[in-house]
């Protein structure tokens, strides 16, 4: 079903999948290893400053390859067409977290995949809610791949809704790192 339903134009919602898995994994390598990025990345200051915090709290790489790869698997159950043509996926990260409940044993992947879009429409107000979420660092880390990986959606890094997207990002991340440090 994930190859058959088209996420954007001439992408499939399991290439969207490994396609932020293999973003996620190229910055993982080079927080990890210090190997050059394969992609065009906008790192903020964040990730360089609290890399030790953020690699030692991810889940293991297998996890997050689940989570990355089938994080929107319930798409196609959702799939609304507008009067407009343009595609929707309503509720798609609950029913993506219910139907990959069924299909994989892997609690921590699944709370992932129910909290995925949660990284996206956060708001300033809601941070502290936010970090109450288990893996929240790995959301953050994720939502920031996924921008990445579809910046040619948007039309490139240097589209104005790439960067309203990554600024948002870079914003909830500082205000993150600095609650953590205010503990």
């Amino acid at each position: 079903m994930m190859k058959d339903c088209e996420q954007s134009k001439g992408q499939s919602v399991l290439q969207h999948g490994f396609s932020v898995k293999n973003y996620l994994f190229d910055l993982l390598s080079y927080l990890r290893r210090g190997t050059p990025l394969k992609y065009d990345w906008v790192l903020p200051d964040w990730i360089y400053e609290k890399k030790d915090l953020i690699l030692s709290s991810l889940p293991s790489d297998y996890t997050l390859k689940l989570y990355t790869i089938f994080h929107d698997v319930g798409k196609p159950m959702c799939l609304t067409v507008g009067e407009d043509g343009k595609r929707h996926f309503p509720n798609h990260a609950e029913v993506s977290y219910q139907i990959f409940s069924q299909l994989f044993d892997n609690p921590i992947a699944a709370d992932l995949i129910k909290h995925d879009m949660d990284i996206h429409l956060l708001k300033a107000d809601g941070v502290k809610n936010f970090m109450a979420i288990p893996n929240f660092l790995t959301l953050l880390i994720v939502g920031l791949s996924e921008v990445h990986s579809n910046s040619s959606m948007f039309g490139g890094n240097q589209s104005v809704s790439f960067k309203i997207k990554i600024k948002s990002l870079i914003q909830r991340g500082k205000q993150i790192f600095n609650l953590i440090e205010s503990k």
